[in-house]
């Protein structure tokens, strides 16, 4: 939906008191450091669920590659 990745709601956290103190001593905006720190950790466990979720898939194309080669095996020059 347009629009929804970017709308912001109210959420409580709680963050260790020396990370607060130091991120503001800083100047940073911690609301956006948990947002991008929060997207990171999203995106690597979705990552993770996807491959555990392929694996067999993913072993299956490793073997046909492995007995098979690729398709530019003659075409290559390196």
């Amino acid at each position: 939906m347009p629009g929804q990745k970017d709308r912001k709601v109210p959420t409580n956290l709680s963050l260790r008191s020396e990370l607060v103190r130091r991120a503001k001593a800083l100047g940073l905006n911690i609301s956006e450091a948990v947002d991008a720190a929060l997207e990171d950790v999203i995106r690597s466990a979705e990552r993770e669920a996807w491959l555990k979720e392929n694996q067999e898939a993913i072993a299956e194309y490793n073997e046909v590659v492995e007995r098979r080669g690729v398709f530019s095996d003659d075409w290559r020059t390196f």
